[in-house]
């Protein structure tokens, strides 16, 4: 790998195949040890992944609607929905009719459910704290970088939306 100076000063770097398929084969595997912890304590539940996403999104963005939850998982509405309706039944989340579009359903954990998605979330973090640890802070700053750098633009607006709060 070189990295010489562009003609605006960033750095220009030219990977071979080999090195991008090492990265994509890490990150396979970084994925399967980020979801293991959490499968582990949905699996217990008879939850899988899918319960996951939509407890974490539900948590970050209080009162999100049915329709912002399928546009963030880029779900369909049928898997969405049987996800949901098991959690509604199990009293993980709250579905409250919209105040203004009484078609609305606005999405909210209740206690239980913030306790479970608290679990989770608790079991990654951890995961990612030693892992930030070990690389330092320079490498963690790189990494988000990359990983922003890889969604597509409307996923990258999704998430820079939920990251200032406007879920």
């Amino acid at each position: 790998m070189t990295d010489p100076q562009g003609s605006s000063g960033e750095t220009l770097l030219f990977l071979t195949d080999e090195q991008l398929r090492q990265g994509a084969e890490a990150m396979f595997f970084a994925y399967r040890g980020f979801t293991a912890d959490p499968d582990r304590i949905l699996a217990g539940l008879s939850y899988g992944r899918a319960h996951h996403r939509a407890l974490h999104f539900i948590h970050a963005a209080p009162g999100t609607t049915v329709n912002n939850l399928l546009n963030t998982l880029g779900v369909t509405k049928q898997s969405l929905n049987r996800v949901l309706r098991t959690m509604v039944e199990d009293g993980l989340v709250e579905s409250r009719v919209g105040r203004n579009d009484r078609r609305e359903r606005h999405l909210h954990l209740t206690e239980a459910g913030d306790t479970l998605e608290r679990q989770l979330s608790n079991a990654q973090r951890a995961r990612m704290r030693a892992a930030y640890k070990q690389a330092g802070p320079e490498a963690v700053a790189g990494f988000r970088k990359v990983l922003e750098s890889m969604m597509d633009p409307e996923m990258r607006r999704q998430y820079q939306r939920l990251r200032e709060g406007r879920g």
